[in-house]
């Protein structure tokens, strides 16, 4: 599964400090250990003082030779008032070869306009869930699972206008997709935490997770899906987990929560709360 980061602060606000040099930086979360290295690609971007992002991507893993020094580069470049970074691991639910999963197509962060969105988790039948889309299927590059996602997120993002609500509405298809394909026992997704940003003037994470899954990489106390956030009225971070363990408070974001951050006038102000409407998971059907 994959890593998120999301910074929202002043003009330039730099985010290298999370991305590449504290103890639990970003790249130190690529390569944690071997069996939990997030080997399928990167990205980072940011708003270089207009309403359309830069996004920049890698193929490889953040740690690897070659693609580690373009990362560094990158994260020296990258400054607020949002950046926003991704690590990738590559999800499979729909059983493809490995090659075909690789590709700068399928690594986040995704854009669309002014919009920026990373997503770390799985929904199971992104198929089955392309036709929710509608005119955004065309859309569609890759072959990954979260592409779809945020395709649809999108969808509702511009039919409804409030993050929040288009968030609902999302999770509410997906658990539809699941009944129209007769609620198998894995469920409908695994984890929909989301970094989300239409502008340089805000910053959205949202948790949601179903199940057990072990573990953060580099605290494995936390819960895998369980994020984590920090700032002060000059900046917020945003992540999969903390991004040092110097003494920073870093406050969780748990299941069924979401976190709003927005800001005006030098200042930055966040808020966080219980996903409002999120419908339980019904208990698959049993095998007849």
């Amino acid at each position: 599964m994959c890593r998120l980061f999301g910074l929202l602060g002043g003009p330039l606000t730099p985010a290298e400090p999370w991305l590449i040099a504290t103890d639990a930086s970003l790249l130190a979360q690529s390569h944690a250990t071997q069996e939990t290295a997030q080997p399928d690609g990167w990205g980072i971007a940011w708003y270089p003082e207009t309403r359309t992002p830069r996004v920049v991507k890698g193929v490889g893993g953040a740690y690897e030779p070659g693609e580690k020094e373009r990362f560094v580069a990158t994260a020296k470049r990258a400054t607020g008032p949002v950046v926003m970074g991704h690590l990738r691991h590559a999800s499979n639910p729909m059983r493809l070869p490995k090659a075909r999963l690789i590709g700068l197509e399928n690594c986040q962060p995704f854009s669309h306009g002014s919009y920026l969105f990373a997503h770390n988790g799985e929904i199971r039948f992104p198929a089955e869930t392309r036709p929710y889309l509608g005119k955004f299927e065309s859309r569609l590059e890759g072959v990954n699972d979260s592409e779809v996602l945020f395709w649809l997120f999108v969808k509702h993002v511009e039919t409804l206008g409030e993050p929040l609500v288009a968030y609902e509405r999302t999770v509410a298809d997906l658990l539809q997709v699941w009944t129209d394909v007769g609620r198998p026992p894995e469920g409908p997704f695994t984890g929909l935490n989301v970094v989300f940003s239409r502008g340089p003037n805000e910053l959205w994470a949202f948790c949601h997770w179903r199940g057990e899954h072990g573990g953060g990489l580099l605290d494995t106390k936390r819960p895998y899906y369980e994020m984590a956030y920090t700032g002060d009225a000059k900046h917020v971070v945003v992540g999969s987990e903390p991004f040092d363990t110097t003494g920073v408070e870093w406050r969780p974001i748990g299941n069924g929560t979401y976190l709003s951050a927005h800001a005006a006038h030098g200042l930055v102000a966040a808020k966080t709360g219980p996903i409002p409407n999120l419908a339980p998971v019904p208990v698959a059907r049993p095998a007849p």
